[in-house]
């Protein structure tokens, strides 16, 4: 899995529940669904709920890669390196919107300010092409705080950047 958000969404429990919109992955991995050593974070920031909350997913494997990380440079070597880690077989993509920038998609309930740009984000998607992605999706887009129509846009952009890098569909650079 590729996953690109600005929180880990590996909590145990959140406001008092075990499934919600910040635990998916803990309970994936609980269930068996996720190999820790093929899953990839990319933009994680933010604050979390516990001292913790960033040291679950490397504790499972996870390749975690902080926003700072991704500051001032081009992502496409980094892409280079998870598609080496995630090798052959189904890779899924997730995508959420927070993990851009507020500044390039403001339109969501959990903005956090120091995040990727919309060029990083095509790097991201494009550098998965070639991976055997078998499905995907964008989330946390709110029209509602989106007073522009900037983050739909820019995330209808991404969902076509993202199945154009899906196997079997012809696209040209």
């Amino acid at each position: 899995m590729v996953h690109i958000d600005a929180h880990t969404d590996i909590n145990d429990t959140m406001f008092g529940e075990r499934i919600a919109h910040g635990t998916p992955f803990r309970r994936a991995v609980e269930e068996g669904l996720l190999d820790g050593s093929r899953v990839a974070q990319i933009g994680v920031r933010g604050t979390g709920y516990a001292a913790d909350d960033f040291d679950w997913s490397r504790q499972q494997g996870f390749r975690v890669v902080q926003a700072e990380e991704c500051w001032y440079k081009s992502l496409a070597p980094l892409m280079g390196e998870i598609r080496d880690q995630l090798g052959a077989g189904p890779v899924y993509l997730s995508f959420d919107i927070d993990g851009l920038d507020p500044a390039y998609a403001s339109g969501t309930g959990t903005p956090e300010i120091g995040g990727l740009t919309t060029p990083q984000a095509m790097e991201i998607i494009r550098g998965c092409r070639g991976l055997d992605v078998v499905g995907c999706d964008l989330v946390e887009v709110a029209p509602i705080y989106d007073t522009s129509g900037a983050t739909s846009l820019t995330a209808a952009n991404l969902l076509f950047e993202m199945l154009c890098i899906l196997p079997g569909v012809q696209y040209r650079d």
